[in-house]
């Protein structure tokens, strides 16, 4: 809130409760109302056509514009068609998934409240709640939602909950002087107060403010420019090595505008993201069969690599209902007694959330049968206690039912009663239980303590095997809640998270001092959150190289599921949280994240074989071609032939999105030195084994160059898609799991196209079975010698990394292709 609208809500206080207070004037709310403007939240939103154009521009997007622009110049129109139409399905799937998840915004604005109750010229009057203006004087009663962040000033008792902003797990009750909060609910009695702050200066419209601030780039992002940039950088530097000769042999320049076109075609991973968001997207249809929904793509390989997970507790580790505890009676009374006088003083026909667990916890259905309530007196505020008469078996006696100073008033125990009740109340206080007295009229009329019913919201049956499965598969799991310390630590110590509960305000409040990371890092939980400090938290994990999932289900979740790696919105959370998360629980609780992890690794594993299977088949391409020109001043393949390659090869490999894979114990990340060396490793391979196919073809059979282009053609297709073999693991090409028929089927059909293509000359020059036939059995030799490469490359990069000094850090694994 500004210094302005605390100045202008304090004039407008008017006289203090129980005065007369008038409110504004419309004069004055209409002044205010252009000073302040609407009492909503404001969305800085980029145009369709905007974010549309952001999908056109980068590094891939540049190469495969490059590519389009040579191929209209030189009027290839096949080749332009092709390479459009790669652009715009790249283009298309992007805009598709951010379209769909950027509705966060719009679903915390239909939370506010539509409507809201002021006093305007001496009169209450209802108005729509984005015309409440600071200085208004609003009232609220039961099932109203807060208009505004108002500042209480007349009524008794107000209960609101506030749990979707605060996380606070039970119904705050508030009284004059105290704040009540936009968006919050009012469950019970009815108070007047001066609005202190509207829109985005309200306590929930900061909360709009961070979820608009959040922002974060993938790995998998990250990792597609690190491919482009890298095969960005050998194009561009092999097109000037071969422009350079060109001038110095004073070749034509519309052949070294055609080579220029072929090598920039050749090294576009044009379906690059479209293989990965296949991938992924396959991915996210198995999540959602484990009752995992995901919205956001990217957040698959996100959660491959997670290594800390932030969840809240309320809803979340707990069932977000009151329980009741282990009933206390007082000496001389049984357990059973002292539900059944609580049952009775609680409304049976409408329960609020404390008499349904005091229902609850009845021993059988019958209990109160044969008591009559001849009358109800409901919770007074005032009295803390509800009350009512019972009538059975043809005498009378009152229950009570409340706080339990309330109660102890009523039945005024002797000193020793009174100080073991109070050790009692303390002792269930420590523990974070909310306890209720209960007392009970004798023959006489005087009351009588029964003893005391502790309340708390109890853990999922399933939260603390979930903690257990996710600390062994490398996940730190630590606990953000709204609720008191002491809450935080019992429902800690039942999950076996840890004790360590930290404050919040302790690591980011005025006294903690700068370096909140080690604190962080060092706690089990934190107690007391707002929504600021679990986005804070996010965040400062995050620049420590952490990638963080968070979990939540309320309002106050948003801006931190939104900043998270992996936002989580576990089952019956708020369409806010929702439209905020990367994934959507929806079955309760948190054992369906284990399930998501395992899965979203072998989703990661099929991703980072794909990467090094284009990076090697792009680079022993490019190399190939340009060694052959620089050397023997021959194309060896023709442009047809590169636009063949991309499609034979790119499109069958789509289906490694179906491939088994296996499933690292540890959390993974994109190690682009690893793939680039394992990639680079079998290009240059690649390149050698062509080298050998092309002298085979030209000096020892002496064949025609069309010939030899068409062979050096098969060769390519061939050992390409068997490079997609080696790439899916680590060890030999028989190692478990073994390619699904998912994968093998698509690439031997493609593979025995291309060879029918090779064999009988469709847009090249036939070569026949023979030559074919030699061709396969030269690439199946090549392939089982590349294998042991392979596995050399990885145990040379592994007694690497054993030898390297190891560095504290995220606890992530290398990727393991």
């Amino acid at each position: 809130m500004t210094a302005e609208n605390i100045g202008d809500a304090a004039a407008a206080a008017g006289p203090t409760p129980g005065g007369d207070a008038a409110g504004l004037t419309e004069a004055e709310a209409a002044q205010r109302l252009a000073r302040y403007g609407e009492n909503g939240l404001i969305e800085h939103r980029i145009g369709a056509l905007g974010r549309l154009a952001r999908f056109f521009w980068g590094p891939i997007p540049w190469m495969i514009e490059v590519a389009a622009a040579l191929s209209a110049a030189l009027r290839h129109w096949d080749d332009l068609a092709i390479i459009l139409t790669m652009l715009f399905i790249n283009a298309g799937v992007g805009f598709w998934q951010e379209t769909k998840a950027d509705t966060a915004i719009a679903l915390l604005k239909q939370r506010l409240a539509l409507k809201a109750r002021v006093r305007r010229d001496g009169v209450w009057k209802d108005i729509a709640a984005r015309l409440v203006v600071p200085g208004d004087l609003v009232h609220i009663k039961l099932g109203n939602v807060v208009p505004a962040d108002v500042k209480l000033t007349e009524g008794d008792y107000l209960s609101v909950d506030q749990s979707a902003l605060t996380g606070e797990s039970l119904p705050v009750d508030k009284k004059a002087g105290d704040e009540a909060y936009s968006g919050s609910i009012a469950r019970q009695g009815e108070m007047s107060g001066v609005v202190t702050a509207t829109g985005m200066n309200t306590y929930f419209g900061k909360t709009a403010q961070l979820v608009e601030q959040a922002q974060t780039v993938s790995h998998f992002q990250q990792a597609v420019l690190k491919i482009g940039n890298f095969l960005i950088f050998v194009t561009i530097g092999l097109v000037v090595i071969i422009g350079l000769v060109a001038l110095w042999r004073h070749d034509p320049l519309i052949e070294t505008l055609q080579f220029a076109l072929i090598l920039t075609v050749a090294s576009i991973p044009v379906a690059l993201p479209a293989v990965l968001s296949v991938t992924m997207a396959v991915g996210a249809e198995r999540l959602a069969r484990r009752k995992a929904v995901v919205s956001r793509l990217v957040a698959i390989e996100e959660m491959a690599g997670m290594d800390v997970l932030c969840t809240d507790k309320t809803g979340t580790l707990t069932r977000n209902e009151l329980t009741l505890g282990e009933p206390e009676p007082a000496p001389g009374f049984a357990r059973d007694e002292l539900i059944v006088a609580a049952a009775l003083a609680s409304r049976r026909d409408a329960p609020d959330p404390i008499d349904r667990a005091i229902l609850a916890g009845l021993s059988s259905a019958g209990a109160l049968d044969g008591f009559r309530v001849t009358t109800f007196e409901p919770f007074d505020p005032v009295a803390k206690r509800a009350e009512a008469a019972i009538e059975t078996d043809g005498r009378t006696f009152r229950v009570a039912k409340g706080a339990p100073q309330a109660i102890v008033a009523l039945c005024a125990p002797d000193s020793a009663e009174r100080a073991a009740i109070e050790a009692a109340v303390d002792r269930e206080a420590a523990r974070g239980f909310r306890t209720l007295g209960v007392a009970r009229t004798d023959e006489a009329g005087s009351w009588r303590f029964l003893g005391l019913l502790p309340l708390y919201d109890p853990p999922r049956e399933d939260s603390a095997e979930t903690i257990a499965t996710a600390r062994a598969m490398g996940v730190d799991v630590k606990m953000a809640t709204g609720d008191h310390e002491a809450i935080a630590k019992e429902i800690a110590g039942e999950l076996r998270l840890g004790q360590n509960i930290v404050v919040a305000d302790a690591v980011f409040g005025p006294g903690a001092g700068g370096d909140v990371l080690p604190r962080i890092l060092a706690a089990d939980g934190f107690a007391r959150v707002f929504p600021e400090h679990k986005f804070r938290i996010v965040r400062a994990l995050q620049e420590a190289g952490h990638i963080v999932g968070m979990t939540g289900d309320g309002v106050n979740d948003a801006p931190a599921l939104k900043q998270a790696d992996v936002g989580i919105a576990v089952s019956g959370a708020t369409d806010a949280a929702r439209a905020a998360a990367d994934l959507v629980l929806t079955a309760p609780g948190l054992s369906v994240i284990a399930a998501a992890i395992e899965e979203a690794r072998r989703i990661f594993e099929r991703m980072n074989s794909y990467a090094i299977y284009r990076i090697s088949e792009t680079t022993r391409l490019l190399l190939f071609m340009t060694a052959s020109i620089l050397v023997f001043n021959f194309y060896p393949v023709t442009a047809v032939m590169v636009v063949l390659l991309a499609l034979l090869n790119d499109l069958p490999i789509m289906m490694i999105a179906y491939d088994n894979a296996p499933f690292a114990a540890r959390p993974v990340r994109w190690d682009m030195r690893r793939v680039l060396t394992i990639a680079s490793t079998l290009g240059a391979f690649g390149v050698a084994s062509s080298f050998g196919v092309f002298w085979l073809a030209r000096n020892y059979f002496g064949l025609p160059e069309p010939v030899v282009q068409s062979i050096v053609f098969l060769k390519l297709l061939v050992a390409g898609h068997m490079t997609i073999y080696l790439t899916r693991n680590r060890g030999p090409v028989w190692e478990r799991p073994w390619p699904s028929l998912k994968l093998i089927i698509p690439c031997e059909l493609t593979q025995l196209l291309g060879t029918c293509a090779a064999v009988y000359g469709w847009f090249m020059a036939p070569i026949g079975w023979t030559y074919a036939l030699m061709v396969w059995g030269y690439a199946l030799a090549a392939f089982l010698v590349g294998s042991l490469v392979k596995m050399g490359a990885y145990r040379l990069l592994d007694a690497r990394a054993a030898r390297r000094e190891v560095r504290p850090g995220p606890a992530a694994s290398p990727a393991a292709p």
